[in-house]
């Protein structure tokens, strides 16, 4: 897809804040700084669109993003960091629950992960939430280029096993630096559009 509009729409903490259009969403989920913002970023061509920081939890709001005025790209806060209060933790948590089984034009929940890693616990819970709510997903295994080529195989079979994953579930290697994994990302994407 070749992206010639993009633009944030909306930093969103409730349903009445959602825009009306009804274009598709894709959601992106994932612990904080594991690469969402940069995978929007990539995806789209732009460098700073979506703010990326070195600091983790730093959404912490629904960022609706406009693309080609078709869909919305959906960066949802990241879980898993520690310095957040659990009262914060606990609002953000109804605030992703609300937008994941109210939500009508969303049309597939990417599950952000590091490929260099096995998934987190919260990321396992995660899986399993979206799974709960009958949501299609799809991994996108980022940081691809930070492994050698000859364990990238063994890296995703473990991501799909710790997770759990139905076998009909697609996982993409993603590197936000190299732009592998951008035209499968697209092709899949479309595919729900």
């Amino acid at each position: 897809m070749k992206v010639t509009q993009a633009e944030i729409i909306i930093s969103a903490v409730s349903e009445k804040q959602y825009p009306g259009e009804q274009i598709p969403e894709f959601a992106l989920a994932g612990r904080s700084n594991v690469g969402k913002s940069s995978f929007i970023n990539k995806m789209i061509q732009r460098k700073n669109l979506a703010r990326t920081s070195s600091k983790p939890g730093k959404t912490q709001t629904l960022n609706f993003y406009k693309i080609n005025d078709a869909f919305h790209f959906v960066d949802v806060p990241g879980y898993g960091y520690a310095k957040v209060s659990k009262k914060e933790r606990e609002k953000w948590g109804h605030m992703l629950e609300e937008y994941f089984t109210k939500r009508k034009q969303l049309r597939a929940a990417l599950l952000v992960t590091d490929i260099r890693h096995a998934p987190t616990k919260d990321d396992c819970i995660m899986y399993d939430f979206l799974l709960h709510y009958e949501l299609p997903i799809i991994v996108i295994a980022t940081k691809l280029d930070k492994i050698p080529k000859g364990k990238r195989q063994a890296h995703l079979k473990r991501t799909r096993e710790t997770l759990g994953m139905r076998g009909e579930d697609p996982i993409i290697p993603f590197s936000s630096e190299t732009g592998e994994g951008k035209d499968e990302a697209w092709r899949l994407l479309e595919s729900y559009m």
